[in-house]
């Protein structure tokens, strides 16, 4: 049993982004597709896909990474913030830019998973799960 599947999503990328692979693939949930989701309209993924195999019963999440022109990468660092053991809040207001607007917090709220210039504009606070810059 896994006790934190967020942290296990993230280092899944990380480990993806540092070997340059295209795409990584994930154990699906609604809770990670709401991540993948805020990655893809961040523009720090190309896009994701649920897919479900005929052998294997659970639904597994692709993320297609991306890469600069040159092969650069685009998620530089990705860690969490608020773990099960200690959850992290924050209102609306006190949400601060990431190395000025270039890196993003992903928060869960009351009205889904949402960036931190989403939360900021909606004015909604909530469980700051991760930073990606």
């Amino acid at each position: 049993m896994m006790t934190d599947p967020i942290a296990d999503m993230l280092t899944r990328i990380r480990n993806a982004v540092s070997v340059e692979k295209p795409f990584v693939d994930i154990p699906s949930s609604r809770f990670k597709r709401g991540i993948a989701d805020v990655l893809k309209r961040e523009g720090f993924i190309w896009d994701w896909k649920e897919e479900n195999e005929e052998s294997n019963p659970s639904a597994t999440l692709r993320l297609e990474l991306k890469y600069g022109p040159n092969g650069e990468r685009v998620i530089q660092s990705i860690k969490r913030v608020s773990s099960p053991g200690r959850r992290i809040y924050s209102r609306g207001k006190e949400l601060k830019p990431i190395l000025d607007g270039l890196g993003i917090q992903i928060i869960s709220t009351s009205k889904g998973v949402l960036s931190d210039r989403e939360a900021r504009r909606d004015n909604t606070g909530g469980e700051v799960l991760c930073e990606v810059a």
